[in-house]
């Protein structure tokens, strides 16, 4: 490993032009090299669910074959664990082929928020809820780098849809932009340091991420602290100059040199210092130096693909969300009749589309698994995987398998067209081919359970004509494996939905505002995102956020919280038991809540803040311990550009869903938050009286305008109490000259205001 002086000498004899070339791709995946001056290349690679490693000709959207990888479940499934230690597990894996491979940084973890189920690259996204996307995505890259292998946390930042990804600007508050957007990739920065961050192609209020120094220096440099290098997205750039001024250290892929000429023509000028060039470089290096110094050891990573196919299975099954169990129709008896319909049991699907496409090893389907393990099944396809036109003839053929059979299962989802890279899904529907089969077959089939392959959340109008639904997601190249698994009943169903469903595409918070006008999308939902936005609306949805059922059941007890008295400084620790009272093994994910305290901020109901998946024998207790801080309570309060925790009772509440909370207790917090304030003319008396500092000098000025005198009975009748009451509050300081009988002057006013002002600015 080069020290940094080292590496500062290598660039004192570098061209302009050479300093300029290290600032961008050689080629598609690899940076560039000066051999002779000692400065080799790296591999960079897609992910963030298999390596996507391309030889020969190289593209970005997975046109063209990669080599032979291993495909673990998509991003929804891997959040829907609810297991932190898994996503590691599957991280250090990857950090394993990576090495094998000579790849330097995979491109993952993608942690953007899932604003809305139409964005096509939801089967890519962590969740909903920025807490969860932040610890599930800082295991993972603890996990990856590792093996030293780099990771590229992306896309940074606000990148919610597929519609003009390149162009459009995502118009948000402050607030928004903190609490839900920036927040999931805070905690990894700060946490996990991923050697590298993806800047997003978008514009953020305007600004392209690409050229966002507020982006990309002062939050995620000066406060963050983070040290490593910003890549672009592929193609994000529009102006390297202004870009690398920003923040943004390497442009993505080669622009075949015309990029690195803007660069030696602004150093020319006087646009850029060469100084900046040279920091960048600096940075650059570091990286490039310390990942090629691990390549060389590669051979210590020869991997078994089969054995990481065994793992895939295992991690599978965690990603499968049990929705509906009616009459505990799962598990199956392996002695059942029972009828398959669907191809999604043949030819599983598996992944998504675009950039994260893996070309896989091998790809187990549910019907092969069984066949393997001697399983008496009859099997009808029903209906096409492709098209969405009804073949009555394939419709007949599954609805009369369905009529002798115990069981029917039916492998039913997305098609690969109806979600992908690259553009957003129009609507929230199956196709409609796959949803008369589902009608005609729940009409004359003793049992029916639904077993879905999709990225995102689908509308069901079959939710109450069948007995079970299995949402498998995109289990990734083992999905059939773990189907049978979790379907026989080897082992009970554990994940949790890390999104809300809604009942129809129209109750979602940014129906109205997705995809947006031309250029600009306004975030008109605020911080009211997924189950915020449903909870504090008290709507129904089809599944809450964080639901999912078990072939247990568990008992939640004896709450603890180690305070009930605290500062907003000092950190809370919860404690809870949880006791497996069902007859199998199974697996809970615990879900902690904050449901926050009444005050004039307009908060969520509650908020997702801690979560523990344990596995529990038949009869056994353990003891789930969550520790609580600041951040746990606090909101982004722009008056004062940083986190404020308002004084009052919250409660802590352990659930299994955000809506089934199953204990409760409460916590009073003591704030010495005073927000800033500068008082005028047309401050209302409501904002006075909250401010402690200025209540001596408030109370001289209101005992200037009492009334005191005796109401008449016309007066008392035209104005009762709370409505005098209310005119007092919402009346501004100046209403003192015309309702305090010639009381108040302005000079009452201006002295007021002076003492107020002179108190809170601290003069």
């Amino acid at each position: 490993m080069k020290s940094i002086e080292e590496i500062k000498d290598i660039i004192a004899g570098l061209t302009l032009e050479e300093k300029a070339s290290l600032c961008s791709g050689d080629t598609f995946w690899l940076t560039h090299e000066i051999p002779e001056k000692g400065i080799p290349k790296i591999m960079v690679s897609d992910g963030p669910v298999g390596l996507r490693k391309q030889e020969n000709i190289e593209d970005h959207l997975g046109m063209n074959e990669s080599i032979k990888a291993v495909c673990f479940p998509a991003g929804v499934g891997m959040a829907a664990t609810f297991n932190k230690d898994l996503y590691g597990k599957m991280g250090e894996a990857l950090g394993e082929e990576c090495r094998a491979e000579n790849v330097a940084v995979i491109l993952g973890p993608a942690v953007n928020i899932k604003r809305s189920p139409l964005c096509g690259r939801n089967f890519e996204y962590l969740s909903e809820d920025p807490f969860l996307a932040s610890e599930m995505s800082t295991s993972y890259v603890k996990g990856v780098q590792s093996k030293h292998v780099g990771t590229s946390i992306k896309h940074f930042a606000v990148n919610n849809m597929e519609t003009r990804r390149f162009s459009a600007s995502s118009n948000l508050s402050e607030r928004a932009l903190r609490e839900i957007y920036l927040a999931a990739f805070e905690g990894p920065v700060r946490n996990a340091k991923p050697w590298t961050v993806m800047c997003s192609y978008n514009r953020i209020n305007g600004v392209l991420a690409s050229q966002n120094k507020k982006i990309l220096t002062d939050i995620l440099r000066n406060e963050w602290g983070f040290e490593g290098n910003v890549i672009s997205d592929w193609g994000a750039v529009s102006d390297r100059t202004k870009a690398l001024k920003a923040g943004l250290n390497l442009e993505m892929p080669t622009s075949y040199g015309e990029n690195d000429k803007k660069l030696v023509e602004a150093v020319r000028s006087g646009e850029l210092d060469e100084k900046e060039l040279d920091e960048n470089c600096l940075s650059l290096l570091k990286l490039v130096f310390d990942a090629y110094d691990n390549i060389g050891n590669s051979e210590d990573f020869k991997f078994d693909r089969d054995e990481h196919h065994k793992l895939a299975r295992e991690i599978a099954s965690e990603t499968f969300v049990l929705l509906k169990n009616e009459d505990n129709v799962l598990p199956l008896s392996k002695d059942q009749k029972i009828a398959v319909v669907g191809p999604y049991a043949k030819n599983p699907r598996y992944q998504g589309g675009g950039s994260a496409h893996i070309n896989c090893h091998k790809i187990e389907g549910f019907l092969q698994v069984c066949s393997e393990n001697n399983i008496n099944i009859s099997y009808a396809e029903g209906f096409s995987p492709v098209a969405d036109d009804f073949d009555e003839k394939l419709c007949e053929e599954a609805v009369n398998i369905s009529k002798e059979a115990d069981v029917t299962l039916i492998f039913a989802g997305l098609p690969d067209i109806f979600e992908s890279e690259g553009y957003d899904r129009k609507h929230m529907q199956m196709p409609s081919c796959q949803l008369k089969v589902i009608e005609e077959i729940s009409r004359v089939a003793k049992k029916t359970v639904v077993v879905l392959h999709n990225g995102s959340p689908v509308e069901m109008p079959f939710i109450y004509d069948v007995d079970g639904i299995l949402e498998c997601y995109l289990g990734g190249q083992a999905v059939g494996g773990a189907q049978y698994d979790i379907i026989f009943g080897d082992k009970s169903p554990s994940g949790k939905l890390a999104e809300t469903f809604p009942v129809m595409l129209e109750d979602n918070p940014s129906y109205l505002n997705f995809p947006g006008t031309r250029n600009n999308v306004n975030y008109a939902e605020d911080i009211f995102v997924g189950y915020r936005y449903y909870d504090k609306k008290k709507m129904d949805v089809l599944f809450p956020f964080g639901f999912g059922l078990s072939y247990s059941e568990f008992k939640y007890d004896n709450l603890r919280l180690s305070r009930k008295e605290m500062n907003d400084t000092d950190e809370l620790e919860v404690s809870v038991d949880i006791t497996n009272i069902g007859k199998v093994e199974a697996k809970e994910a615990v879900q902690l809540y904050v449901k926050n305290c009444e005050s004039e901020i307009i908060r969520p109901v509650r908020e997702f803040k801690g979560f523990e998946k344990v596995n529990l024998l038949p009869g056994e207790t353990k003891t789930v311990t969550f520790k609580l801080n600041k951040r746990s309570f606090a909101y982004y309060e722009e008056r004062i550009s940083d986190w404020a925790v308002p004084s009052g009772t919250y409660e802590i509440e352990i659930g299994k869903s955000s809506r089934s909370i199953e204990l409760s207790d409460s916590v009073n917090i003591k704030s010495d938050l005073i927000l800033p304030d500068f008082y005028e003319y047309d401050t209302i008396s409501e904002h006075l009286l909250q401010d402690p500092r200025i209540a001596e000098v408030l109370k001289e000025y209101y005992n200037k305008m009492r009334d005191d005198r005796e109401k008449s009975d016309v007066e008392k009748e035209s104005m009762n109490e709370e409505m005098e009451n209310a005119s007092f509050l919402y009346s501004p300081l100046r209403s003192g000259l015309y309702f305090s009988a010639g009381k108040i002057k302005y000079s009452d006013i201006d002295e007021f205001l002076e003492k107020a002002n002179s108190i809170i600015s601290g003069k």
